[in-house]
């Protein structure tokens, strides 16, 4: 468009020196001739992208890797004029999002829309928009953006797998004190009866009291008397083991997988072993904690519920390994947070022997720990992880050892050596 504005401004001159050497005046009207339909597409391509409304839907702005995302666009035209043509153009930073689109003659008071659906491949938290609106003149010759501003935050969980069961070390439970807290959730164990209250559950209505006291019943419930689980994940600089063949976005973002297998990181396996963990025990309905320094410190107590779920997943889901505290040092600082007869899952590719003792402190306070190994030496240039198994099984620590390439689901489903 520069050369075609460029090659009409010479025409424009040449025609004027010609007029005035010759005293013609067509030389000159051809020459203002040009210079009004300069002046003409100018103010056309200004005006081409006013009365433009756009919008973007989205049922979620949550997903998870392996599942579809999917936006539904439109482009209205608010004036009383055609718009001849107009392209958008997405800066959203989701990987593999191709919304960008060329949006076709559009009449007065119409509409226009086009859906994208998205394969996520990729855990992280993302931006969609924003975007830009660029319409011109018909006679080619300007360009005018429009930019829109609007922003919003998109979350990738990362991949789960199937759990079938989980072997845990059995937990203590000391004097009944699970038994001593109301829940709102339905348990196994009723604590007793009271008056129906508005938002109480249809299903905590006791018919029989009811029946006999001519008035709405319901049921109370106590926590279950079962220990609560701690899910520790070790995201150190100094654990984290990845082949020379794995790429991240922006070369410190998250891994992008190259294929349909886990990436050869031990931050990716950390990372879908403690998310299909997490998701299992929440099925369950089961109390569970969660640490991780991601490098932030990321600390949530025990519960129960899909609340407790999505935090521990949007935390996954951002996790990163550049944490200068060792897994040693990681357990130290945490040790107050955890209750005596809980278990402890730790899920770590760390081969510093200095976290075993602390584990072992951790044992005799009455917390029973169980170690999920990525073990470093199945990853090209991993170390020799023989001797770390050695001294978890010397330390009498549950340990199941997870390799490259092995099926998380049966893995994790076999009993702690």
């Amino acid at each position: 468009m520069q050369n075609r504005r460029n090659a009409l401004w010479l025409l424009i001159i040449f025609l004027l020196l010609i007029g005035l050497f010759t005293g013609r005046a067509v030389f000159f009207n051809l020459a203002y001739l040009f210079g009004g339909l300069i002046l003409l597409s100018l103010v056309w391509s200004l005006l081409a992208v006013r009365g433009v409304r756009l919008g973007r839907r989205t049922r979620t702005r949550r997903s998870q890797v392996g599942r579809n995302f999917s936006e539904l666009f439109s482009v209205r035209n608010t004036w009383l004029f055609p718009k001849l043509w107009l392209e958008v153009r997405d800066h959203s930073t989701l990987p593999g999002h191709r919304a960008s689109h060329v949006v076709p003659t559009l009449f007065p008071r119409r509409r226009y829309e086009w859906r994208v659906d998205t394969s996520c491949i990729v855990r992280g938290e993302f931006q969609l928009g924003p975007m830009t609106v660029i319409s011109g003149d018909p006679f080619g010759l300007f360009l005018t953006p429009r930019r829109i501003n609007a922003i919003e935050r998109m979350i990738i969980y990362p991949a789960t797998v199937p759990i079938t069961s989980v072997n845990l070390p059995r937990g203590v439970v000391s004097g009944g004190e699970a038994q001593q807290h109301l829940t709102q959730n339905i348990t196994t164990n009723a604590a007793g009866v009271r008056e129906y209250v508005p938002g109480d559950s249809i299903n905590r209505i006791h018919w029989k009291s009811t029946a006999r006291r001519g008035k709405l019943i319901v049921k109370e419930f106590e926590i279950d008397p079962l220990m609560d689980i701690w899910l520790l994940v070790d995201f150190s600089a100094l654990s984290v083991v990845e082949e020379a063949s794995v790429q991240r976005l922006g070369n410190t973002g998250s891994v992008i997988p190259s294929g349909y297998a886990i990436p050869p990181s031990t931050e990716e396996y950390a990372v879908i072993i403690a998310a299909s963990l997490a998701t299992h025990f929440m099925d369950n309905e089961r109390a569970l904690g969660f640490a991780a320094y991601t490098p932030n410190r990321e600390v949530y107590q025990p519960e129960r519920g899909h609340s407790q779920l999505t935090h521990i997943l949007e935390t996954l889901a951002v996790a990163r390994s550049f944490s200068q505290h060792s897994l040693k040092e990681m357990l130290a600082l945490e040790i107050a947070n955890i209750a005596r007869g809980a278990t402890l899952i730790i899920v770590t590719s760390s081969l510093d022997k200095g976290w075993i003792n602390q584990v072992q402190i951790l044992g005799r306070r009455g917390i029973r720990p169980m170690c999920i190994f990525i073990d470093p030496a199945s990853f090209m240039g991993g170390q020799p992880s023989e001797e770390m198994r050695g001294l978890l099984q010397l330390a009498r620590i549950p340990t199941i050892t997870i390799r490259k390439n092995d099926n998380l689901t049966v893995s994790l489903a076999q009993r702690p050596i």
